[in-house]
């Protein structure tokens, strides 16, 4: 079976985090979302890459989230939510998703049978 991408799941936390603390009204529960998606990416980064790249994703995540709250300030929350989820799907598929794909790619060249 094919491992799941984490850029989809970083990205995604941190947008239907968003989403549930407005619709609820609670940005603990909202915070609460993008924790299990923070948590299910930091383990499945450390089992694929090591601790160093869970350790800078994570990193990256947590950024994400300090700069909405900044960048909402200019552009509205909504837009800010979701242009630092785009860059931290970027950052997270160049840094973990890519390199996952390509060492689970199976070669295209045919190659006889060893003897």
């Amino acid at each position: 079976m094919r491992p799941v991408p984490t850029a989809p799941v970083a990205a995604g936390s941190l947008i239907v985090g968003f989403g549930v603390a407005v619709a609820s009204g609670s940005r603990p529960l909202g915070g609460v979302v993008m924790l299990a998606g923070g948590v299910w990416c930091m383990r499945a980064w450390t089992l694929r890459h090591g601790p160093r790249t869970a350790v800078e994703l994570t990193a990256v995540a947590f950024t994400a989230f300090v700069v909405s709250h900044v960048l909402a300030l200019a552009i509205g929350a909504w837009p800010s939510v979701l242009a630092v989820s785009a860059v931290t799907a970027a950052v997270t598929w160049l840094r973990a998703d890519s390199r996952l794909l390509q060492e689970t790619a199976a070669p295209l060249a045919f190659r006889p049978p060893a003897r």
